[in-house]
């Protein structure tokens, strides 16, 4: 099992390498417009057009593919293991106990996050070189804001319906099912036992379903590293180079934060979680999709030696409200865009943008863009132009690739943290152990 996840990593990096030759010699080969080719009498797969565009629409199906059949299985994975995960602590009180220090976590990683993020950027001043004028106050980015309304908030939390949450892959909304779901089966004892045993089967038969996915996931991420550099050439690396090295060496900075708090609760085996997640982190990177490594990251917490239900407990809760990197993001990219502008925002303002940034990004999915809907809502509340979010979405993806793989590194801190406030943190596998020897 462990030669199978170290050929897994091997194979995730190689294609992320090949992607980039790959990509950069598209890139270069088809630098002359498709159309002068074309006289020249050079066949082109796509007929007239964008070969580089072209190139990139293809090649990039591979990571469509491999992010659509992930998104197949969360909706059934995240609830089934959810459900059993509560039913089997059947104690209410420990479902409150274990949810209020999952929450605690939360809430203290996010503000961390968010703060963080504050600091750096307020460092740094990334965007302050820029020195753009103030666009036209109609000019917009083309994202669609977020409803920032309590109404609209909680109208995005709670589902009217849980077929169409699933089918939307809503994660927050089958979180809150699948919570009262798991709760009224805890609450009902041996009734529910069926049911129950019904739907660890379907947890054990979608994670299976879960290894057959990962194996194409180093062609998507061939695919996706391909498809960018085509497009963009090796300048999309440094057009935007000041702030992405600032934006990564904030990322570093919380992942120092993490595993220092991680290593203070449990010890040197911190080094192991750390080592143990390098599949998921590499997917999540390669992919720019958190949920990506979702069922992988499971996998590995359960090695390391997490309680199976605690895993299933606080994992999609995290996916809803713990994504460290996307909250870093958040503050860093909006101050970003204001300091670009020449606009100054007060500490109060920062930190007002801070707190409605807490509430307003719970639920986000960990997909690609995700908090650039959030962050459009918010600029438009403090009076930054919206438009602003042109300037980073050339790079975004890039960005995105750091945050996914930090949003996984703070869940799986989250769920081994958890694990040991309750005394459930057993060895890792035994396989593991053997083979590490």
């Amino acid at each position: 099992m462990k030669k199978s996840s170290n050929r897994l990593t091997l194979f995730i990096f190689i294609a992320m390498l090949v992607g980039i030759g790959t990509g950069y010699a598209v890139y270069s080969i088809y630098s002359v417009p498709a159309t002068d080719l074309l006289k020249k009498g050079v066949v082109l797969p796509g007929g007239e057009g964008d070969t580089r565009q072209i190139f990139a629409d293809r090649i990039s199906i591979l990571t469509d593919i491999f992010l659509r059949l992930v998104k197949m299985i969360i909706a059934p994975l995240v609830f089934s293991t959810l459900v059993v995960g509560v039913a089997k602590m059947g104690d209410i009180k420990a479902v409150g106990r274990i949810g209020g220090k999952t929450m605690l976590w939360f809430i203290s990683a996010t503000f961390v996050s968010l703060f963080l993020g504050l600091i750096l950027v307020n460092i740094m001043q990334p965007g302050v070189s820029l020195n753009l004028p103030l666009p036209d106050t109609h000019a917009a980015s083309g994202i669609a804001k977020a409803d920032m309304s309590l109404k609209g908030f909680f109208h995005h939390v709670v589902p009217d319906s849980v077929i169409d949450a699933m089918a939307k892959n809503e994660i927050l909304q089958i979180v809150i099912f699948a919570l009262f779901f798991g709760i009224a089966a805890a609450a009902i004892g041996e009734k529910a036992q069926p049911v129950v045993k019904l739907m660890d089967s379907v947890a054990h038969i979608m994670l299976k379903v879960t290894g057959f996915v990962m194996n194409f996931a180093p062609f998507a991420v061939f695919g996706a590293m391909a498809a960018i550099i085509a497009t963009k050439g090796l300048a999309v690396l440094m057009v935007y180079g000041k702030f992405i090295i600032q934006f990564y060496a904030g990322l570093f900075s919380l992942w120092i934060v993490l595993a220092f708090v991680g290593w203070i609760i449990l010890g040197k085996r911190v080094f192991r979680l750390l080592g143990g997640i390098k599949d998921p982190l590499l997917l999540a990177f390669g992919t720019a999709s958190s949920e990506a490594a979702y069922p992988r990251t499971m996998a590995e917490l359960e090695r390391f030696g997490c309680d199976n239900r605690i895993v299933s407990f606080v994992l999609p809760l995290g996916y809803s409200f713990n994504l460290d990197g996307s909250m870093m993001y958040m503050t860093f990219a909006s101050l970003f865009i204001a300091q670009a502008y020449g606009m100054h925002l007060g500490i109060e303002q920062q930190i007002t943008m801070l707190l409605v940034l807490m509430i307003t990004s719970k639920g986000i999915a960990g997909v690609p863009r995700a908090s650039l809907v959030v962050i459009a809502g918010t600029l438009s509340m403090f009076h930054i132009p919206e438009a602003g979010l042109l300037l980073l979405l050339g790079v975004d993806h890039l960005l995105d690739m750091g945050r996914s793989a930090t949003n996984v590194i703070g869940n799986a801190m989250a769920t081994a943290v958890v694990s040991k406030w309750e005394n459930k943190l057993g060895e890792s596998d035994v396989t593991d152990v053997l083979v590490n020897k």
